[in-house]
């Protein structure tokens, strides 16, 4: 079994390869923030009061490194975060872009809204506010890396992967559609066209 710590790769189609080559090869794999297993967000998805969730607004830190995509290296926590909450089923993504800050809007398909912001400019730092049918609940802080390691040991023990292939790739297109739509000035992108080029280019 592999566990491949963020960024579990550089760009979409690397992370496609990886997947295809890991599921060729009979090989467990996943990959994950830690945010995935913070306890308030644990918490926040099992609230009572919050209810069942209709939307969340997911941030943290987002700083760029040159090799990277602007998402990949460290917005993915906070991207990580919203689908914790949220789970998977995103269809298009909106990115509204400054020097300061990361705007990314994600329309699910059943019409749940969720939206990420990439702090660079003031107060950094980790949460999310989720919208629910009875309530708004909110997680706050980074949780630590103990709680991500558990799930790991399990993983090594049991060999199946806490967090799906089809999960983690949807979560790597969100944050490739989120630089397509940087690319077209803030234009809608699907993640079904970002995810056909990458599966294209992974298959050269």
């Amino acid at each position: 079994p592999v566990f491949i710590d963020k960024p579990f790769a550089g760009t979409l189609a690397d992370a496609v390869k990886i997947f295809e080559l890991a599921e060729k090869h009979g090989t467990p794999c996943f990959s994950t923030s830690s945010l995935r297993y913070n306890p308030s967000i644990v918490a926040l998805k099992k609230d009572p009061k919050v209810g069942e969730i209709v939307g969340a607004f997911a941030y943290s830190p987002s700083p760029l490194e040159e090799h990277h995509p602007d998402l990949f290296w460290y917005g993915i926590h906070g991207v990580e975060s919203l689908y914790a909450v949220m789970g998977p089923g995103c269809v298009s993504v909106t990115r509204s872009n400054t020097e300061g800050a990361d705007v990314v809007t994600g329309i699910w398909s059943d019409n749940r809204v969720g939206t990420f912001r990439g702090i660079r400019k003031g107060k950094a730092d980790y949460g999310v506010v989720a919208f629910g049918g009875k309530g708004v609940g909110r997680a706050e802080g980074s949780g630590g890396y103990e709680p991500m390691l558990l799930e790991i040991g399990k993983f090594f023990r049991t060999g199946k992967p806490p967090v799906s292939a089809k999960e983690t790739l949807e979560l790597f297109a969100f944050m490739e559609a989120a630089d397509e739509s940087k690319r077209l000035g803030g234009a809608p992108v699907t993640i079904a066209s970002v995810l056909e080029k990458a599966k294209a280019k992974a298959g050269k």
